[in-house]
């Protein structure tokens, strides 16, 4: 299999963090990108920027909040669907899958689900529930697949650097982190937690108390390998030079290495 890197990167903005987007995209130079939290329309899509930095562009956006992407490095993707299974009544913007380089590619932006309880935490596991109906087909599919994004789920504790001011928090919500569990039990691996077992691994470092300043951050972005894809990660990891950025999301991009001889 050709050597790839796939990053996930919740860039909360894309027109007002155009910029750091940019920069990222030419100092790592991701295979595939799947972008979350555009908070754009259609219309307002940075075609032309991206385009030019050499990534062919499949988006779905929203004004003012949600909205997905998966870029691809020299090559197109290839939409396969917009929208879950089942979420057909859904006008948020919150997955987008296509065919990039000979994989398939979910990209996700699971619902949030503040305030807990509520409407809000309903429509959340409601979502995840279809997601993962659809992840069963994926896994069925046969074709090398990545489930990617802001899953809004901290997996265990050992994925928070205190669980103490979010114990009422719907990221940690056993309902939550029960269907998490769900889905790897289908098979899929969550590729930087395999790698780094025991490693204290953030994506995310909100904007209030110094948190990134004292790296009190939690893992809320996954890459999820298929059975199929799996045997071919080499590496995973955190661009967490970004986070540090002028202007920059609460989010650091995610990635994995795939490719080479299968493990």
């Amino acid at each position: 299999m050709k050597t790839l890197k796939i990053a996930t990167f919740n860039i909360n903005g894309i027109r007002s963090r155009l910029p750091a987007l940019l920069a990222w995209l030419e100092r790592e130079q991701p295979d595939i990108a799947c972008l979350q939290e555009l908070k754009a329309p259609d219309t307002q899509f940075p075609r032309a920027e991206i385009e030019a930095a050499g990534y062919g562009c499949l988006w779905q956006g929203q004004p003012s909040w949600n909205g997905v992407a998966i870029l691809a490095r020299d090559g197109e993707p290839l939409e396969v669907r917009r929208g879950l299974p089942g979420m057909e009544d859904d006008t948020q913007s919150r997955y987008l899958e296509a065919a990039v380089h000979g994989l398939l590619v979910g990209c996700l932006y699971l619902p949030n689900g503040n305030p807990q309880p509520g409407p809000k935490f309903a429509y959340k596991l409601r979502w995840f529930d279809c997601l993962l109906e659809h992840a069963k087909t994926l896994q069925g599919s046969g074709h090398p697949t990545v489930l990617t994004g802001d899953f809004n789920v901290v997996p265990t504790d050992q994925d928070i650097y205190n669980t103490r001011s979010w114990l009422k928090d719907a990221l940690l919500q056993p309902e939550s982190r029960e269907r998490y569990q769900q889905l790897l039990a289908q098979g899929w691996v969550d590729a930087i937690r395999h790698l780094h077992p025991d490693e204290q691994v953030y994506t995310f470092w909100d904007y209030f108390r110094k948190h990134w300043e004292r790296n009190a951050g939690l893992r809320i972005d996954h890459l999820l390998l298929n059975p199929e894809l799996a045997p071919y990660l080499k590496r995973a990891g955190v661009d967490a030079w970004v986070r540090n950025e002028a202007k920059a999301s609460d989010h650091a991009p995610a990635w994995i290495e795939v490719g080479g001889r299968k493990r």
